[in-house]
Formats: C-alpha cells, sequence, structure tokens
C-alpha cells in the first residue's frame, strides 16, 4: 500500500538491500527528533555514535537518503535510512498535516525576517553567533574567503586541522574523532571557496600545507571510521582542482609532487601522480619521470619507490624487461614476486619465460615462508596444460 509519504517498505528494503533494512528495523527505536517537512525529513539516530539523517523525496515521489555514519557518507542508503523511513511510515497518518504544519512555520519565520532591519538581522545573528561555535567559525571562514588576504584564510586552515583541541591524552581517540572529522572537513570547503573566487594560485599553496598537516598528524588520530581519510582525499581533490585552475609552473609542481608522494607521511592523501597530467603537461611528466627513476634506484626495495616506477612504466607503455627488472629488484622470499614477473611475461606473450621465472621461484623460495600457494598453482597449471603431469603421482 502507498501511503501518502510516496514510499513504502518495499521502497526502503529496494534503496538499502536486505540486510541494512532488516537492521534498519532495530534501529526504529533509537530516532528522535523526528521532523517530517515538505519534501526533506530529518532526524537523529542513535547508534554507535548520535547519526544526522536526511530523506528527500522528489517531485515524482522518488526517495532518497543521506547520513553522516561512514557508511552513509559513501552514499549508500543505510539502516539509519531505514529507520528513519520506517518511523514516518509509522506516522503515515498524520504526515499531511506535519508537511503543511512545517510549511507554515517555515512561511512564518521567512515573513518575520524579511520584515526585520538589517541592524536587527546583525543583533539576531551575533546572539546567535555567541552560542554556536559551530556556525561562528563556518561564518568566520567564509568572511575570510571572500576578503582579500590568502593568509588569514591559509591560518583558519591550518587551524582547523589542528589536533590539539580534540587530543586530550596527546591521541584524538575515537571518541573525539568525528567531531574533529567535522571541523576539518570545513578546511576542504574553504580551499574550493578560494579557489572558486579567483585565488586558484593561493589555494594550490595552502592546501600544500594542509595535506602536509593532516599527513603529520594522522598517526595522531583514531580513524576508525575513516573520516579523516576522507578529509585528506578532498583536500587532494581540492589541490588538484586549485592547480588546474591556476596552471601553476609545471616543472615545480612535479618535484614537490614526487617529493610529497616519497614522503611515508603522506601515505593518507591519497595523490595520484596521473590525475596530473593535464597539469605537469610533457616538462612536468619528464622532471617527474626523472624524480622518480632517480629515487628508485636509490632505493629499489621501497615500496613508494617501486610501486611509483612500476606505475611510470606501465602508464607509459615501457618494455616488460624494464618491468621485470623493477620486481626482481626485491624478491619476496616466499617467490609471489616470481609469480608477478610471471604474469607479466605471460601477458607479453613470453610464456616459456613466464615458466622459467616461477620454476624459479618454488627452487628459491626459503621453507619458512613459502612457497607461495599461488606460485605453485600456476606451475601445476602451467605442467597439466603442457600435459608434464601426466603420469605423475
Amino acid at each position: 500500500m502507498t501511503h501518502a509519504l510516496g514510499f513504502t517498505e518495499e521502497d526502503l528494503r529496494r534503496l538499502a538491500g536486505a540486510r541494512s533494512f532488516e537492521r534498519g528495523v532495530g534501529y526504529v527505536s533509537a530516532v528522535s527528533r523526528l521532523e517530517i517537512g515538505g519534501e526533506t525529513t530529518t532526524a537523529t539516530v542513535d547508534g554507535s555514535d548520535a547519526y544526522e539523517v536526511e530523506l528527500t523525496e522528489d517531485e515524482d515521489g522518488r526517495l532518497s537518503g543521506w547520513c553522516d555514519c561512514p557508511y552513509g557518507r559513501e552514499g549508500n542508503f543505510c539502516k539509519h535510512c531505514v529507520a528513519v523511513g520506517l518511523a514516518v511510515l509509522t506516522q503515515a497518518g498524520s504526515a499531511p498535516q506535519q508537511r503543511s504544519a512545517a510549511a507554515s512555520r517555515t512561511r512564518l519565520l521567512d515573513d518575520w525576517l524579511e520584515s526585520r532591519t538589517r541592524e536587527e538581522l546583525a543583533a539576531l545573528m551575533r546572539e546567535q553567533l555567541a552560542v554556536d561555535r559551530g556556525l561562528r567559525r563556518r561564518l568566520e571562514l567564509r568572511a575570510a574567503t571572500a576578503g582579500e588576504d590568502t593568509a588569514i584564510v591559509r591560518e583558519r586552515i591550518l587551524s582547523l586541522l589542528d589536533t590539539r583541541p580534540f587530543a586530550r591524552y596527546g591521541y584524538v581517540e575515537y571518541a573525539d574523532a568525528r567531531a574533529y572529522g567535522q571541523q576539518a572537513a570545513e578546511a576542504v570547503a574553504a580551499l574550493r571557496a578560494l579557489t572558486a573566487g579567483g585565488r586558484a594560485a593561493g589555494a594550490v599553496e595552502v592546501a600544500r600545507e594542509a595535506l602536509r598537516t593532516l599527513g603529520r598528524t594522522y598517526g595522531e588520530i583514531d580513524d576508525s571510521d575513516g573520516q579523516i581519510g576522507d578529509v585528506a582525499t578532498g583536500l587532494a581533490e581540492a589541490h588538484l582542482e586549485a592547480c588546474l585552475s591556476s596552471r601553476p609552473d609545471p616543472v615545480e609542481t612535479a618535484e614537490w609532487l614526487v617529493r610529497h608522494l616519497l614522503d611515508e607521511e603522506n601515505d593518507i592523501t591519497d595523490i595520484d601522480l596521473f590525475d596530473y597530467r593535464e597539469v605537469l603537461g610533457e616538462p612536468g611528466m619528464t622532471r617527474a619521470r626523472e624524480m622518480v627513476v632517480a629515487a628508485w634506484r636509490i632505493n629499489p626495495k621501497a615500496w613508494t619507490e617501486k610501486y611509483l616506477m612500476e606505475r611510470l612504466l606501465k602508464a607509459d607503455g615501457g618494455s616488460v624487461d624494464a618491468l621485470v627488472a623493477v620486481h626482481a629488484a626485491d624478491l619476496a622470499p616466499n617467490g609471489h614476486t616470481h609469480l608477478v614477473i610471471a604474469r607479466e611475461l605471460e601477458v607479453a606473450g613470453r610464456t616459456a619465460e613466464a615458466l622459467e621465472w616461477a620454476e624459479r621461484g618454488l627452487r628459491e623460495a626459503e621453507s619458512e615462508w613459502g612457497p607461495d600457494d599461488e606460485l605453485v598453482g600456476f606451475v601445476c597449471d602451467r605442467y597439466t596444460r603442457a600435459g608434464r603431469l601426466a603420469g605423475r603421482r
């Protein structure tokens, strides 16, 4: 049966999937502060934390949901959205009246605000800012990004990433990580506002500092929910957007990127060198290749140097022999690297050499580590294809 709300339990089950729907049923009693509005319904759901949920129905009655839990932030219709949807359905009979009342309250507030003088509105805002620190911080940042002084914005952005107010014991515990993540996310919005406001060159420099700052402090944060990782990704995206807009010096940018990628403290920022191809052009990419190759030659067994070399060779269509050389410089004791090399050679059509590397992996695998099960399976499969296992026991 379709309710006046425009959606049913089956719609919730379809959007969430059977597992999330069933889990959401158990959270209906945890729904609080439910407000059924015109197109949007909001509520809070108490789980491992207090999560804010928003359900929206478009003009055609299609339902979508948003939740600030980790699963919801990935764009999924989570169990908390299900719980709010079910709570709404229990009030389906009174929903039209609630929506009408919400619309009346909105019109009343709009009319009242429009009737206030500029001085009265300013006084009202100052009154609210005195008790709402979050709102004050957001408006201060908006005011700074609207001004001309990038230095002020830089200071505010870096302060948003400062973990000290949340680190009661020198470490941001899980209970405080969500609040820190919400504050740090404002830094991403501020960087994008700088770029949108015509100050992309300044945004590039501030984004670099922000990425470095978060990289240094990430190890001191309990990011079990991945929220801070999302902030790091947002900072990286904001940096790329600023670069695409301002077109900084390609060689200098390449040098910064490679140094950033080679710094182990910056793993969290998840920057991909090849996302910057358009920014770097051929001069920048040439410089990046030079730096990566030099770093790999100095430390061929380091994971990052090896990974970047492999990415460069594959992206540039480098020779299989060069790729084999990169892997061969750091052979795993269980023979797994031999298997990686064998597969690369097999893809290149060099099947005999591929099998030779796999067999070498079996011979060289250290007894306490291997051989790798996949390597054994690879060799057995190739022997079977060639009929070399026939008659063997």
